[in-house]
């Protein structure tokens, strides 16, 4: 079941080239860009790195898993 008005953003860190997609419901009047502007700021960057590093690795042995 989906949120409706949801709408998918997609924000730029401010010291890279790195990218990530918001989900966001706005108000009518609201200033989109402002808003994007100030959630990169605030975006967690180093936490999403570490959480694509980690999706990652894979242990090779037997069969292969994945580590988590």
């Amino acid at each position: 079941m989906a949120i409706p008005n949801a709408k998918r953003y997609r924000i730029k860190n401010p010291n890279g080239t790195d990218y990530a997609t918001l989900v966001a419901v706005l108000p009518k009047n609201a200033d989109v860009k402002a808003y994007l502007k100030d959630a990169a700021n605030r975006f967690d960057w180093k936490a999403l790195q570490e959480t694509r590093a980690a999706q990652s690795k894979i242990r090779v042995g037997q069969q292969k898993q994945r580590r988590r």
